[in-house]
């Protein structure tokens, strides 16, 4: 391991994350952008908001994203050799607020942060491990920004070193407009709020971060879409677990690099 890839693990297993890190070139992410942009139009945003998910299965260009140098080279560095692309999504937080206060509904977020009864689209605080039934082995999760992703448009907050807590209680969601699928969250009490560092980041730039890490992200207060696009990573020694509460289906998984002399998602289901 170069000493630079040495660097980027102590910090990773130290804070559980890692931000602005470069990706994509100019002509890259305009090629990205371009490429969505497309699925926008072909799906419509309320579709695009949250359900392209697994799409490395039917288009080249998200696939190759998934295995960009830049992203394995990180991934690599934390996660070791021989690494299984578990599954990924894209995510975005649409303008929500219409830029005349007098048209906002009922429900919409105002700038002194009073949510109405439905609320707008942000992320509760939660730790991925909580939904992904995984054992043996560490998730990694990849931002990649198609779009800048800032404060006002609801960047990626963590709450750095609380993946060495462990596995936290989570219950539903008490506001609503939660984006986690199963609307739930980790209790106010065991959140340690006033620690949490905001990770910005530039269009093309990524963060990553450990499973058990405690992040969130607020509702886009701005006039400017916030897509990124989620990839999730585990090293071939992890594997799936039962759950008879939440079945769950590993149906998208592939070797991102190395060898895998486990085969544990052979059957690419639990």
């Amino acid at each position: 391991m170069t000493a630079s890839a040495t660097k980027l693990q102590e910090i990773y297993n130290q804070q559980g994350f890692l931000s602005a890190l470069p990706v994509l070139t100019e002509t890259e992410l305009r090629e990205a952008r371009q490429a969505f942009s497309a699925l926008e139009e072909e799906f419509g945003t309320e579709y695009t908001q949250y359900s392209l998910h697994n799409v490395h299965l039917q288009y080249p260009w998200v696939r190759n994203l998934t295995k960009h140098p830049q992203i394995l080279g990180v991934v690599k560095a934390v996660l070791g050799p021989d690494v299984i692309l578990l599954d990924s999504r894209f995510i975005c937080k649409y303008p929500a607020l219409k830029s005349d206060p007098q048209e906002r509904e009922e429900g919409e977020t105002m700038p002194d942060g009073s949510v109405g009864e439905n609320g707008l689209p942000y992320v509760a605080w939660h730790q991925d491990m909580r939904y992904w039934g995984i054992a043996g082995g560490p998730v990694l999760s990849v931002w990649l920004a198609l779009d800048d992703s800032l404060e006002e448009n609801g960047a990626l907050q963590v709450i750095p070193g609380s993946h060495c807590s462990g596995m936290l209680p989570h219950h539903q969601a008490i506001r609503p407009g939660n984006m986690l699928t199963v609307n739930q969250e980790i209790p106010e009490e065991l959140v340690q709020a006033d620690e949490a560092v905001l990770c910005p980041l530039l269009a093309g730039q990524m963060s990553v971060h450990d499973g058990l890490l405690i992040h969130a992200s607020d509702a886009n207060m701005s006039q400017k879409r916030r897509c990124g696009f989620v990839i999730r990573y585990v090293p071939t020694c992890a594997y799936p677990i039962q759950d008879p509460d939440r079945p769950r289906k590993f149906h998208a998984t592939e070797l991102a690099c190395g060898a895998d002399q486990f085969e544990h998602f052979s059957n690419k289901s639990t």
